[in-house]
């Protein structure tokens, strides 16, 4: 039985968030090497990297491409397959990128970036509406806390909300070592 054709995304995997009051660096380092680790197995692996960034033109903030924020985060600026800039929560309403997908045969999409529940969440649920198989690399993905009503949700609480409520419905919530084990080509 052959794998379908599978693509990584690479959600807003850039230099705008650190910029942001919200960031917490002992949070990326945790992040980083599973981020990294996905990126070196799809690279090895000839799975297409998709580079999505996000943009907010006029805002004056982080996301604003006049700010000089609009590019990958230090660490992530391998050569890709494609980039894509979006406006859009999620990765494909303002972007070619399901034209993209489809002209190249790619039916799965392994999802990693930044945030988990944001941007990372919303392109997993339109993925799945549009007919793509997801596989949702939680912990490739990175969160931070919020605070909703005096109760604060870590990002551990986050991402365990986002794994609930996708998984079996829209994605395939798998680790970073599972997936990587999955693109290793069967040993003879």
């Amino acid at each position: 039985m052959t794998q379908p054709k599978t693509a990584l995304l690479l959600i807003d995997v850039q230099a705008s968030f650190p910029a942001r009051d919200y960031w917490v660096e002992s949070l990326a380092q945790a992040w980083r090497p599973k981020q990294r680790a996905v990126l070196n197995a799809a690279q090895t692996n000839d799975i297409p990297v998709v580079r999505i960034l996000h943009e907010a033109p006029g805002s004056q903030g982080a996301f604003d491409p006049d700010g000089g924020l609009i590019r990958p985060l230090d660490d992530f600026n391998d050569e890709v397959a494609v980039t894509f800039q979006k406006r859009a929560h999620n990765a494909f309403s303002d972007t070619s990128l399901e034209s993209w997908l489809r002209e190249r045969g790619i039916e799965r999409l392994a999802i990693s970036g930044i945030r988990t529940e944001q941007c990372c969440e919303t392109t997993a649920r339109v993925a799945s509406d549009l007919g793509f198989s997801v596989d949702f690399i939680s912990d490739a993905t990175l969160t931070f806390p919020m605070t909703r009503h005096g109760i604060t949700w870590s990002a551990d609480d986050i991402k365990a909300r986002t794994e609930l409520v996708l998984e079996d419905r829209f994605a395939r919530i798998i680790s970073t070592q599972d997936m990587i084990n999955e693109w290793q080509p069967p040993r003879e």
